[in-house]
């Protein structure tokens, strides 16, 4: 497995900055269903240019779309980093993998337009929530799978981002989909079902399983942030994803959020402030190194 990265020199960046911002959108594609997916930008007011931060969103690959992680975008892009954050294509429009086709364009997208909004991609990395996270780590270790490439794009760049920063990813999907059927989460199984098309697929797309395989993936930094309530997606599985990728030779920080359900940071409080300030001291260890 391919862990090595390349040396280059980010932007200056102070996870305790404050910034005033701009937050505008643009269009980014028309998705095969025939819905416009947007981008919006959360650009701070300043000289630059901003390290660069990909926002993909969760919603069980089923619904949500680039609104979701405002207050955490807003938060990062306070600190200084330029934000941007997408709409996927929902499991209902197309099943796997059209999402993650739709994330390898966005980065490629992102690194040849980021320089309009001040952004400098030297360094350009994820942040997912839930499913998103699934999606970023499916991206990040394989960039160069011609599956998830296979939206054409007329610039230079490559899919290849160097950290990637998560909140309660289904690291393994097939550990999660079998504790919905535990729970007798119907909700969460109709989410899979309609998402991995075929069922095989719910293997072949599992970060967890693809690790197991010894596939040969590269391995960027990766942070999770994991409630430790969370009775969707369970510690105990983000703890045995984050040991096995780990052993493949990647580093992979785990926090746990004592008492957190799954989307914790969907609510002001105390453990929602922790996990800004997280991600934060994350990217700019990233940026930093």
């Amino acid at each position: 497995m391919d862990g090595s990265m390349t040396k280059v020199r980010a932007a200056a960046y102070d996870p305790g900055a404050q910034y005033d911002i701009d937050v505008s959108e643009v269009e980014l594609r028309r998705n095969a269903a025939g819905r416009m997916l947007m981008a919006r930008i959360y650009r701070p007011r300043g000289t630059g240019p901003f390290p660069t931060v990909l926002d993909l969103h969760g919603g069980g690959w089923n619904r949500k779309d680039r609104l979701a992680e405002q207050p955490m975008d807003r938060a990062l892009a306070e600190s200084g980093l330029l934000v941007v954050a997408v709409d996927l294509t929902l499991a209902g429009e197309a099943p796997y993998p059209a999402c993650v086709q739709d994330a390898n364009h966005a980065v490629r997208w992102l690194k040849d337009n980021a320089a309009r909004w001040n952004g400098d991609v030297s360094k350009l990395g994820i942040y997912g929530s839930s499913s998103g996270g699934h999606v970023a780590e499916l991206v990040s270790m394989r960039p160069h799978d011609p599956r998830y490439g296979a939206i054409a794009h007329a610039g230079p760049h490559d899919a290849t981002v160097s950290w990637v920063a998560m909140r309660s990813p289904p690291s393994d999907t097939l550990a999660r989909y079998e504790n919905a059927v535990r729970r007798k989460n119907e909700t969460m199984i109709a989410n899979n079902t309609v998402f991995f098309v075929p069922r095989e697929s719910l293997h072949e797309g599992n970060p967890r399983a693809i690790l197991a395989r010894g596939e040969k993936v590269r391995l960027v930094p990766f942070l999770i942030m994991q409630g430790g309530a969370d009775d969707n997606v369970l510690p105990e599985m983000q703890k045995e994803f984050c040991q096995a990728y780990r052993d493949a030779g990647g580093s992979c920080e785990y926090h746990e959020f004592d008492g957190a359900t799954h989307e914790w940071v969907a609510e002001p409080g105390p453990n929602t402030d922790k996990a800004r300030e997280t991600v934060k001291a994350f990217i700019a260890r990233q940026l930093d190194g």
